[in-house]
């Protein structure tokens, strides 16, 4: 028997109960490849083991479909608010052909990568906006359009909810990778939730081998996020709401 290109990628899958082609365990081992292989010249993320960055990136990506199918997503806007290296945003375009993504991110040389990548794997769907999400999330043509919102590595969670909850229409969802145990970071997105126009909607762990500290945190978009947020760049770090 030919062992899987992505073996834990395939296992993870069978877990969330999602279907994968040969296609796409393709294109996903070929986003690897040029990730790592950039990460050679730009420090795009601190995991350089091929088959550590199946695990941490990769089934992390696959896990987030334990909240959205793969149904779901298909004809649904996300946008990725500091996407990065595209994570998971890259990713969740490969396993959901179909969902049109919008990948966020400050930082030139990674939207260099983004942008190459993109190129490179055909990703028709994807765009790569190189800009502040709290200078993006103002435009009109940003504002309150996405069906869903992802956000890794990002921030604190009150920081998350002001920066992407203004991309969200009514009835769309933030998914928020986060820790294990992080009950007072939850606690303390309180007001940040009810400013800007959402609620805690639960909590979900991925219950991944090799990421049983990993959840995904969803949040809500209840009522329509007022004009005056996100705040200009940089204060919703430094002064959660």
């Amino acid at each position: 028997m030919v062992k899987p290109v992505l073996p834990e990628v395939v296992a993870a899958a069978a877990a969330v109960g999602a279907a994968l082609t040969d296609d796409q365990l393709a294109a996903l081992d070929r986003y690897r490849a040029l990730l790592l292989d950039w990460n050679r010249r730009v420090n795009l993320t601190a995991v350089r083991d091929p088959a550590a960055f199946e695990r941490l990136h990769l089934v992390d990506a696959v896990g987030l479909l334990r909240v959205v199918s793969q149904a779901e997503l298909a004809g649904a806007r996300l946008v990725d608010v500091g996407s990065g290296a595209g994570l998971p945003g890259v990713p969740l375009a490969i396993l959901a052909p179909g969902l049109r993504v919008t990948l966020i991110e400050a930082t030139g040389k990674k939207v260099a990568f983004l942008r190459a990548a993109v190129a490179a794997l055909g990703l028709r769907e994807v765009e790569v906006l190189h800009g502040r999400a709290e200078e993006l999330a103002h435009r009109v043509e940003l504002r309150e359009r996405f069906h869903l919102a992802t956000a890794r590595a990002v921030a604190e969670l009150a920081t998350l909810v002001e920066l992407c909850l203004p991309f969200l229409r009514l009835g769309g969802r933030l998914l928020a990778a986060k820790k294990i145990g992080i009950a007072a970071e939850i606690a303390a997105a309180g007001r940040a939730l009810a400013l800007a126009g959402g609620e805690l909607a639960g909590t979900t762990p991925l219950d991944l081998p090799g990421l049983a500290d990993r959840q995904v945190v969803v949040v809500r978009k209840v009522r329509p996020t007022p004009p005056a947020y996100p705040r200009r760049p940089g204060l919703p770090a430094r002064q959660p709401l």
